[in-house]
């Protein structure tokens, strides 16, 4: 039997021994991270947002096997966000969809979570109507017109079902019993609220497809509103991907289980607080771009070469040459050069290791190499 086909649907319990622990931990790490970004400036944390909420966007993608690309996702964020010089690429209606679906869920904490905001976010991600191949039911629930909602893998003839949702015809009620117990949080504290608001809508998998990004999303929310915060510094569905397959083994065992769900609230308590802790890495690159143009804040830099330099600051991914300072500052590759060759001169780019063929580029901040700044 599953979760939902249990008499006492959905009378969640665990054990507080168990949970204290973990917990308070949690909360603890929480409260350090928070405490620490309060005493950044706006733009700072802007900044740390940014980089969490592509992240967010990005990892929650992943785990259901969908690749993003990163600049279109952080620019859809920066955008939004109003961080003009973070947007530096085009994106796709898909990428589109998905940051609005994950900034409305936290941006808007306030607002209550209906049905008709639920399609809303179901649509965002499949613009077209498909996913995949697949035509898929968008603007409702599902319908199961080819037979029962299971989670499976494996094979064609060898699949193995993890989970089984509840009958199309449940879940308008279903759906409304869980709607009405997150808009009235009950007397419960806020992390295992979110917990429970995660397992409670991916046992009920109400849509065709996009359960789980948007059962992350409703964590987010949850998060934010105990928080009361729309700013994110930590992300959840990053460490979820690190951890996914301790996620699957644990949501699984779960919902096969009795109601009581001490395990998945332990599990998910734990993570957050690794969520904590990876995030700190993130508060170190922020402070390191505010050390980074504090050094050299009385240096010119052109609008392009600003926004370029925040790129790499932000860390992109490779090594920083002159085709690819192009493309950022949307430049030709002859003044691209002279953008780098300017700030080589000055001591703020260096030459990396290599022929002139294979010429990148590095900052001098990071290798020791400033000529006339102290280290």
């Amino acid at each position: 039997m599953y979760l939902w086909e249990k008499a006492r649907w959905p009378g969640f319990t665990w054990g507080d021994d168990e949970v204290l622990g973990p917990l308070a931990e949690a909360r603890y790490k929480q409260g350090r991270l928070l405490g620490g970004m309060v005493r950044l400036g706006f733009d700072l944390r802007l900044e740390a947002q940014v980089h969490t909420v592509t992240e967010d966007v990005l990892k929650s993608s992943e785990i259901e096997g969908e690749i993003l690309d990163r600049e279109s996702v952080r620019s859809s964020v920066a955008r939004r966000l109003g961080v003009p010089d973070a947007a530096l690429a085009e994106s796709d209606h898909k990428t589109e969809g998905v940051v609005a679906m994950m900034l409305d869920a936290t941006g808007n904490f306030v607002v209550p979570l209906m049905k008709e905001r639920l399609v809303g976010w179901h649509a965002a991600l499949f613009p077209t109507g498909y996913s995949g191949f697949h035509r898929i039911k968008v603007g409702g629930w599902r319908e199961d017109t080819e037979g029962p909602m299971q989670v499976v893998s494996g094979a064609v003839g060898k699949m193995k079902v993890h989970h089984e949702a509840p009958p199309a015809e449940r879940l308008e009620a279903e759906m409304g019993r869980f709607l009405a117990w997150f808009n009235v949080p009950p007397r419960l504290d806020g992390l295992l609220r979110a917990a429970l608001a995660h397992l409670w809508f991916v046992t009920l998998h109400p849509f065709d497809d996009g359960n789980g990004r948007i059962a992350r999303a409703i964590t987010d929310m949850a998060l934010a509103q105990l928080e009361q915060s729309g700013q994110r510094f930590y992300s959840v569905s990053s460490q979820i991907r690190i951890e996914r397959s301790a996620y699957y083994d644990t949501l699984e065992r779960t919902q096969k289980g009795s109601l009581d769900v001490t395990v998945w609230l332990v599990w998910f308590l734990e993570c957050y607080a690794r969520a904590i802790d990876a995030a700190e890495t993130t508060c170190a690159g922020v402070l390191r771009k505010a050390d980074f143009w504090q050094r050299y804040a009385r240096e010119p830099f052109s609008p392009r070469q600003k926004a370029v330099m925040n790129r790499l600051l932000d860390g992109f991914e490779g090594k920083l040459t002159a085709k690819k300072w192009a493309a950022l500052g949307k430049c030709s590759v002859d003044t691209a050069q002279r953008d780098i060759t300017d700030l080589v001169a000055r001591g703020i780019l260096v030459k990396n290791p290599g022929g002139s063929k294979n010429t990148s580029y590095a900052l001098a901040f990071d290798v020791g190499l400033q000529k006339g700044y102290p280290s």
